[in-house]
């Protein structure tokens, strides 16, 4: 029998009960998570926000000192060059899209062995940061495996210190950060790829389509979702570089691959002046965000007019 409806044609007082009992009890499974949530994201961001505006020590009381902190943080010349680093490591994220996409297409192929390729390409993702910076510091010493190769072709005169001289160290580090990224975002293109119908592919072929025209004007198009949220988490990934550059350089040589994130972790941390730490970490947030709803804006699919 179904159920009996209000005069308005909505359901009666038993249906809106249950309704509302099912909507309590889904609360209620989703109180553990919601309560985390709060615990060790929420809370500590507000209030991490707040002790950016005092004085705050561990041995005296807080104080409201307003925008001290931000105005001491911009008048800081190694913040303003964290900031700088931080937006040209910005350029990583069309390199490691257009990469990821490229690698993405050629694994999308039933080849034999695709499978290992498909896993070697994921190894950089998996592997601890450590590791990486152990292996990648060998590989740019200057006596390391990098400027063995490039001298045995003859592409240098003389070995180049990749992480020692501060022209090249933060290049070097954007490469690595490259280098590690690029596996996440082909297993995210590859998953898109291969939800996407044939059907469309099948009549390209038929109306006598090129790979290349079918690539751009069929799969790109429709790939578009995934595009903007790689981009948009690569973008973060960027802005908040922090890991490449404790285990290859710690911000040298002479500052010049500290990053704004780093900074703030400098100075939190290292040496204990937390206001100070907070107020760089949350004009990195305000950065991410910007960038974010820009990249959101230019990438969102227009409306079919």
């Amino acid at each position: 029998m179904s159920e009996p409806q209000s005069s308005t044609g909505r359901p009666g007082h038993k249906g809106r009960a249950r309704h509302d009992r099912h909507t309590w009890h889904a609360y209620l499974f989703l109180t553990p998570a919601l309560l985390l949530l709060v615990m060790f994201s929420f809370w500590p961001v507000i209030y991490g926000s707040y002790l950016s505006f005092t004085d705050f020590s561990l041995i005296r009381p807080v104080h409201w000192v307003g925008m001290d902190n931000y105005r001491a943080l911009f008048a800081n010349d190694m913040f303003l060059t964290g900031l700088k680093n931080s937006l040209l490591f910005l350029l990583v994220v069309p390199f490691t899209q257009l990469g990821a996409i490229t690698l993405a297409v050629l694994v999308n192929n039933q080849l034999p062995g695709i499978r290992w390729f498909r896993a070697a390409y994921y190894v950089p993702v998996v592997t601890t940061v450590s590791v990486v910076g152990i292996m990648w510091g060998f590989m740019f010493h200057e006596q390391g495996t990098l400027n063995y190769v490039l001298l045995q072709l003859h592409l240098i005169a003389t070995p180049l210190g990749w992480l020692s001289d501060d022209a090249l160290a933060l290049f070097a580090v954007m490469f690595v950060s490259f280098w590690r990224g690029l596996g996440w975002y082909m297993v995210m293109y590859l998953a898109a790829l291969q939800s996407l119908p044939a059907e469309m592919q099948e009549a390209a072929i038929l109306d006598g389509a090129s790979r290349w025209q079918r690539f751009w004007r069929i799969t790109v198009p429709m790939l578009k979702p995934t595009i903007a949220v790689c981009s948009i988490m690569s973008v973060l990934a960027a802005l908040k570089a922090y890991q490449e550059v404790d285990v290859l350089t710690q911000g040298g040589p002479m500052n010049s691959t500290f990053t704004a994130l780093y900074y703030a972790y400098d100075q939190g941390l290292k040496h204990l002046k937390l206001p100070r730490g907070l107020a760089a970490s949350f004009v990195v947030s305000i950065c991410c965000m910007g960038i974010a709803f820009l990249c959101l804006r230019s990438l969102k699919p227009k409306a079919a007019e």
